[in-house]
């Protein structure tokens, strides 16, 4: 299956195996996927489905977008929405299947926004070590030199410098799903995805490792 699901970030913790084996795993909460729309190769292109995740006031929400969520059938707007492709031959699905899209064992990848530090000088974006902190030294954290004004005489693409550090799409692949809860609607993904608490993250079949064979 081709469709992904929607979840937020929970947090971290660990669980253990029957041996006693300790897994760090990032806990995603999955509920209320949506399915909003369906693409279809005569009218839009390509085929695909509009997935969408987590209620939020319709005064938060301009009248075209509420209209669209309307005519698909979603009573409340959503705050995250998302598409994706469908294999070919792969049917359409009537509606999201929620957390039974992935089995345990399932091998994912997680796309998310990594947590947005500001504008960072190059010591902490990029570990310089940085100047001399004495002796009358002006230029502990500074970069020093970045360029020469003779052959090529310029400064190169791709210095590092200092700049805007993290708030970046990321996309870590080929991370297991460990446990599935029903019962809490949260699956537990092992290691870390990008992102902070309460963001949200897309989880889709891995690209690069096969899913698991049919029962």
């Amino acid at each position: 299956m081709s469709i992904g699901i929607i979840g937020k970030k929970v947090g971290m913790t660990r669980i253990y195996t029957d041996k006693g084996v300790a897994i760090p795993v990032t806990v995603i909460d999955v509920a209320d996927n949506v399915l909003l729309q369906e693409k279809t190769l005569e009218k839009d292109g390509y085929r695909g489905v509009q997935v969408g995740y987590d209620d939020q006031k319709e005064a938060r929400v301009n009248r075209p977008a509420m209209g669209h969520f309307k005519k698909h059938g979603s009573e409340t707007p959503k705050r995250e929405v998302r598409e994706f492709r469908l294999a070919d031959g792969e049917a359409t699905p009537e509606t999201h299947p929620g957390i039974d899209t992935f089995e345990e064992g399932q091998w994912v990848d997680v796309i998310g926004t990594t947590k947005g530090k500001g504008f960072q000088g190059t010591v902490k974006r990029y570990k310089f070590a940085g100047q001399p902190a004495s002796h009358g030294s002006m230029m502990h954290r500074r970069p020093g030199s970045i360029g020469c004004r003779l052959t090529p005489g310029r400064v190169w693409k791709n210095q590092k410098m200092p700049g805007r550090q993290g708030n970046y799409n990321r996309t870590v692949q080929n991370l297991q799903i460990v446990a599935k809860r029903p019962d809490d609607n949260v699956l537990l993904i092992s290691g870390a995805v990008p992102g902070a608490r309460g963001g949200y993250v897309v989880i889709r079949p891995a690209k690069k490792k096969n899913a698991p064979a049919a029962k």
